[in-house]
Parts: C-alpha cells; sequence; structure tokens
C-alpha cells in the first residue's frame, strides 16, 4: 500500500516552532538548561498559577521539549502531548491516571511484554486492581468481560509479536457507554498510519524510540489525548514520579518528526516486499503482518489504517532451538537486538524475554511458539534483505 504522507509532513514540518522567536533559527535550539529566571516577583507568581503552559524548571516544561509535543499532538490528531523518559515511562502514567485501588481493567493477552507485567502483576498485587486479559479480536468478549468497576480497556493494535487487530471505533463506543477511558499503544503503526483518537480512543501512547524516534538514538515516550487528560497527567503522574525527557532528546525528536513520512514509506514498502518472500517461502510456516491478503484481519486492518510499516513476525516450520539459533546467527544485515522501528534492520526470537516474563503456560496462550520469529524491516535496499533471508533459510 503505498501512501502519500507529503501533506503531512509539511503540516508538522514548521508547526510549533515559532522560529522567529528564536531568531528565525531553520533548527529551534536545544535549551540545555535546568531552570528559568524570571525578571520580577510578579512574573514567577504568575508562572506558577499556570505550570502547564509556563517553562520555570525543565522537570516540568522546556522549549526543545515543548515544540516536539505540540508537533506529536497535531500529527495524532488530539489537543496536547506529553512526552516522557520512555515508552513505559509515558505508559504506566496514562494507566495510573485511569485507575485507583480496587478498579479493574480490561487488557490483551498478546500485550508489550513490560506492559502485561506492569497492569498483571505490579497493579494486581500493589494496588489490588483487577485484570481480565482477552484476545481483544471478538468484541463480544470485551462487552463480556466489562464489570462495574472496569475504568480501563488497555488495547495494543496491532498487539505485539502475533499483530492480531482490535475495532477501535467499536470497542470505544462501547467502553464510553459504560464510563470506561480507553488507551492505545499506536506505537506500530505511528500517527500517520492509524488514527485512533478520531477513533473514539481516549489516549493513545507510543514508544518513541520506535518509528517516531527512527534512528535508534533516543529512548523516549508520549501520552496524547484531550487537554483535561493530558493536564491531569502532567501535574500528577509525570511531575510526581519524575520522567521527564531531557532537552536534547527531545530536539532530536523534532529532528526525526522531519522525516517520519519518508522512512515510513520506505519501511512500508520494505516491509510488503519481504513479508510476501517469507509468506512464499517453503521453509515458514506462517507471517503475521497485517498488511498481507493472508492475513486473517486484513480487511479490518485496511479500514483503520493508511498504511503499514515494517515490523512483522513469521513462524519457522521447526521447533528445533538448534535449528532456530543457526537461522538466526547466521543472517549478515539483519543484526540481533529488542527493539525496532530504527533505520537498521532487527531480529528477535519474542521466545527469549516472554520466557522469562511469564509461566511456559501462559507463553503458550499467547499462541507464540519457539519457532517465532520477530524482525524490523529497516531502510536497505530490499533485495538484499531478502537475499540474507533466503541465504539463512536455506541453512534450516
Amino acid at each position: 500500500m503505498k501512501n502519500n504522507m507529503i501533506g503531512v509532513n509539511t503540516m508538522i514540518n514548521h508547526f510549533g516552532e515559532e522560529r522567529f522567536e528564536h531568531g528565525g533559527a531553520v533548527v529551534p535550539p536545544i535549551y540545555q538548561n535546568t531552570l528559568f529566571t524570571f525578571e520580577n516577583w510578579d512574573h514567577i507568581d504568575k508562572a506558577f498559577s499556570d505550570p502547564i503552559n509556563n517553562n520555570i524548571y525543565t522537570r516540568g516544561n522546556n522549549p526543545s521539549v515543548t515544540i516536539a509535543e505540540k508537533k506529536l499532538a497535531k500529527l495524532a490528531g488530539g489537543e496536547r502531548a506529553k512526552l516522557f523518559s520512555s515508552g513505559m515511562a509515558a505508559i504506566s502514567a496514562a494507566i495510573m491516571y485511569c485507575v485507583k485501588s480496587g478498579d479493574h481493567i480490561i487488557t490483551l493477552k498478546n500485550l508489550y511484554g513490560p506492559s502485561l507485567n506492569f497492569i498483571n502483576e505490579y497493579l494486581k498485587n500493589k494496588w489490588n486492581v483487577g485484570v481480565t486479559l482477552i484476545n481483544g479480536e471478538d468484541v463480544e468478549e470485551i462487552e463480556k468481560a466489562i464489570r462495574p468497576n472496569t475504568t480501563l480497556i488497555y488495547l495494543e493494535s496491532p498487539s505485539s509479536a502475533v499483530f492480531t487487530i482490535q475495532d477501535l471505533s467499536k470497542i470505544s463506543e462501547i467502553a464510553r457507554a459504560n464510563g470506561i477511558k480507553t488507551i492505545v499503544d499506536n506505537s506500530w503503526a505511528t500517527p500517520l498510519f492509524q488514527k485512533t483518537l478520531l477513533m473514539g480512543i481516549d489516549m493513545e501512547v507510543h514508544s518513541c524510540s520506535k518509528y517516531i524516534g527512527g534512528h535508534s538514538d533516543v529512548v523516549a515516550g508520549v501520552v496524547i489525548g484531550k487537554k483535561d487528560h493530558i493536564e491531569s497527567i502532567a501535574l500528577n503522574e509525570y511531575l510526581l514520579f519524575g520522567g521527564k525527557l531531557a532537552p536534547f532528546e527531545g530536539w532530536l525528536l523534532t529532528r526525526s518528526l522531519r522525516t517520519l513520512s519518508m522512512r515510513m514509506d520506505r519501511h512500508q514498502s520494505n516491509g510488503m516486499m519481504v513479508a510476501k518472500f517469507l509468506e512464499s517461502h517453503p521453509k515458514v510456516k506462517t507471517v503475521r503482518y497485517p498488511g498481507l491478503e493472508s492475513h486473517p484481519q486484513h480487511k479490518l486492518a485496511k479500514s483503520q489504517m493508511k498504511g503499514f510499516t515494517g515490523l512483522m513476525s513469521f513462524e519457522l516450520h521447526t521447533e528445533d532451538l538448534d535449528k532456530i539459533k543457526g537461522f538466526v546467527n547466521v543472517l549478515n544485515y539483519f543484526k540481533i537486538g529488542v527493539s525496532w522501528g530504527g533505520h537498521e534492520s532487527l531480529i528477535y526470537a519474542p521466545a527469549i524475554s516472554y520466557l522469562r516474563e511469564m509461566t511456559s503456560e501462559a507463553f503458550k496462550e499467547t499462541g507464540l511458539s519457539l519457532g517465532v520469529i520477530r524482525i524490523s524491516v529497516g531502510l536497505e535496499d530490499s533485495k538484499d534483505l531478502i537475499d540474507d533471508l533466503a541465504n539463512a533459510l536455506s541453512k534450516i
């Protein structure tokens, strides 16, 4: 699916920079300072009356970070965004905003591992928060899971490792009718390819270390949504837990957003070619990539997303660990690494971390196996990537 994002890129390229407040600088300066001084008592007193919109101390606001926040909010169709020091800092803050002790959360079995641990272990054990784990593909399953104390439905579409899709519009309607907040981890699709907020979702979260950062040089996270939600998080979960983003990292995200649309077009085209190659290979059992027509929810994916990215998984026709290791170790362009969304291609076996974070029984419930391999298709030449995979598959 080819997607022309030139208009979107132009929309955010200069947005929020207020260049002539910075001497006309075509690249915004980095405000590498901890605090801001004031002309007199009345000026600082006025700033403290509205700390959300004033620069007082960089743990709260910093112009280098604010520029990136404004761009991200605009891109996602949200009213406001708040950047954090990591994706998990953003995710945990957004979740804590929605729940208190004794509440109930509905979320996915196939969730990003640390997010699942935070909800299903940390909150359950420390805050007495009830949790119901679902597959997420059936809207009726979500309706049946709702309890009187349900305050949050936390989603990830596509979901980690297995790349299932949730019907975000229908789920958001059900949530609103029951007074339940909704959060979606939209890191896979980015705000370019999926507008969750326009589908009625309350907040979306991103690991900005992935496609938004795109260069494997920033660890950051963001929460985007309505003004009242984000401002409450900024005053409470953000300030009290101290998960602030450094000015330089905010500046790097602004740099990355300038090329986001071009990078995503390349990730998408490379990803589709690699997915089709893998789908046709006799040593590959199945490919999990929403962009393929063979994906069970391809129609829903196309209705919710304007494009597809370069992250996918596939299952080898073997569970022989020595053969799987041999396949991974012989690759040249696909480096072994845990993250994704950068310029480089990466490969990872979810079983490595999942089996450390959950029991073998819980691992089986995710629908994964030892033979499931996740790849992040980068910006290299697609022929080189396909040749690399073909060579490795020939060794099995």
